[in-house]
């Protein structure tokens, strides 16, 4: 098996740790489920499949059932407690303990790193303006972004980015992309760090309602769609993105940093449809 800090799903850890041992021995999730404390012979197997949660109440159960002590069988409660958190602040949380743990023993967690990024606007913003400011202080860095952040956090940001190694730094000390563009990879916990950036980003989108409309874009409709028409609207948003992070890398020059939201949202419930009566 792969070691646990390279599993982000709790069942899968246990589909496998259950595939090695039915594959060295008489393994059933029978003797599992009775090492374990449970006293349905399935239960286990239902975690695996979607059809039943485990609580973080047994989790600690059914670690020790698969041998975990210590650090491993902590982590494993921990990997619960995420998939199983009420709400973003709760997976947050769980996700950053469960890093912090995993450094404390020097072992790096999947989606650390793509979580540290998305989690603050300041990082995608000063990686595009980093580059196009050499000789530049953090802060006059600093001043250049809306809203204006302190040095300090420019700093901090840069450093985060280097050794996210998303910018890299010269002998003279000024910064340069290490790729184009970048994406959200598939990582289960970089969505939770993504929705906080969107929402730190709506709320500037708000506020940019004030300004000239020679220096903001907005505009919005109200649908009526089937699922359907949701889907092939989908796939046009995604083209469209595609276009505009073309248009965009063209140019090795900056200007002006943009933010880009485009929004696609239901404000209504879902509507029960007539079906045609075949006569």
């Amino acid at each position: 098996m792969k070691e646990i800090v390279e599993y982000t799903d709790y069942r899968k850890y246990i589909q496998d740790y259950y595939d090695e041992r039915k594959r060295t021995s008489a393994f059933s999730w029978h003797m599992f489920a009775q090492k374990a404390g449970f006293s349905s012979d399935v239960y286990l197997k239902y975690v695996c499949e979607g059809k039943k949660n485990l609580s973080v109440g047994s989790a600690g159960s059914v670690a020790s059932a698969m041998g975990l002590v210590g650090f491993e069988q902590t982590y494993f409660v921990l990997m619960v407690s995420y998939a199983h958190a009420k709400d973003d602040k709760a997976k947050r949380a769980a996700f950053e303990e469960r890093c912090a743990l995993a450094n404390a023993h020097k072992i790096r967690v999947l989606g650390n790193d793509e979580f540290d990024y998305f989690k603050s606007w300041k990082n995608p913003v000063l990686r595009e303006l980093a580059p196009h400011m050499p000789g530049a202080k953090p802060l006059e860095m600093a001043r250049a972004c809306e809203p204006t952040i302190s040095a300090a956090e420019v700093t901090e940001t840069l450093n985060l980015l280097t050794k996210l190694q998303l910018l890299k730094k010269d002998k003279n000390g000024n910064y340069s992309q290490t790729d184009k563009a970048i994406t959200m990879g598939p990582v289960d916990a970089v969505p939770v760090a993504a929705r906080d950036l969107q929402r730190q980003m709506g709320e500037f989108a708000i506020k940019a309602i004030d300004l000239p409309l020679s220096e903001r874009s907005m505009s919005g409709f109200v649908l009526g769609l089937t699922e359907r028409s949701y889907g092939r609207i989908q796939k046009e948003i995604a083209d469209f993105y595609r276009r505009v992070v073309a248009i965009a890398t063209e140019e090795d020059e900056t200007e002006r940093v943009y933010r880009l939201n485009m929004q696609l949202f239901p404000m209504s419930k879902r509507l029960e449809t007539k079906k045609e009566v075949k006569i």
